[in-house]
């Protein structure tokens, strides 16, 4: 099979990690790198402020402070050994992997680059909507690997939503291929890990998910591609679309999972 990878220029997991295993299993034939311009981040932070309301906002903005001063130096150690494991377990992509950089994966320039490339399937790992022209080019599909189980939690941060909300069950990736809609796609598997939540962040826990169960997706993928993979059944289950995380939240989230550990420890 030939592949296609679609990921923004700073998330090393994607872009060299899972880029890595890819070319494992399949033909890389090209990676789409997203370089977003700062109109974007504007409308991004639009968007949130709509659906949060602006007080709540001020929520998001403690998380984010907070998450840049304490939290995200341990996740970027855990990436870096996330990736040499997976350089270990998958080697690297070629160097001759053809590299495409864009402001957009919609853009024309972008489609023309994956027309070229003729994928049975691409990997999105990116925070843009795809537009049909573009997600329907390959012959297969176009599939999310999605941080988070749907479609209880589509959109953004499903894994800290969960446990936000003590859904502990539910909290782990979603395979599904891409549709018009935010992650309402058809489902062919859920992958999760025996994570801690007391001392693990919550993008330790949606990377490892994935991480850790990388040949079973493969191996979904191949069934896809064979027309032999079940599709999940999602009828009449809850979905619902997620924002950004709130300070509040997570530190309801940490109490209890603390809190948990504690009575487990002592065997109340």
């Amino acid at each position: 099979m030939k592949s296609v990878l679609i990921c923004h220029h700073d998330t090393l997991l994607d872009r060299e990690g899972l880029a890595g295993w890819l070319a494992s299993f399949s033909d890389l034939a090209g990676i789409v790198v997203i370089r977003e311009e700062g109109q974007r981040l504007k409308r991004r932070i639009k968007r949130e402020v709509e659906r949060s309301g602006a007080l709540r906002f001020l929520d998001v903005l403690a998380f984010r402070l907070y998450y840049k001063l304490l939290l995200a130096p341990q996740d970027k150690r855990v990436e870096a050994q996330l990736l040499e494991d997976l350089a270990l377990r998958y080697g690297k992509a070629s160097v001759d992997t053809p590299i495409f950089e864009t402001h957009s994966p919609n853009s024309k320039e972008a489609r023309a680059f994956v027309r070229d490339c003729a994928p049975d399937f691409m990997i999105a790992r990116c925070k843009t909507i795809l537009r049909r022209r573009m997600f329907s080019i390959p012959t297969v599909g176009t599939f999310v690997i999605h941080p988070g189980i749907c479609p209880e939690y589509r959109n953004a941060h499903g894994c800290f939503w969960a446990l936000a909300q003590g859904d502990t069950q539910r909290c782990g990736a979603t395979l599904l291929q891409i549709d018009k809609g935010v992650d309402t796609g058809p489902v062919y598997g859920y992958y999760r890990y025996d994570f801690d939540e007391a001392s693990e962040t919550h993008i330790e826990i949606q990377n490892r998910s994935v991480v850790e169960n990388l040949d079973d997706i493969a191996a979904k993928l191949r069934e896809v591609a064979a027309n032999e993979a079940e599709r999940i059944d999602t009828t009449g289950r809850e979905s619902d679309t997620w924002g950004q995380p709130w300070m509040t939240e997570y530190v309801r989230w940490k109490v209890r999972a603390h809190l948990h550990q504690l009575r487990d420890r002592v065997g109340i």
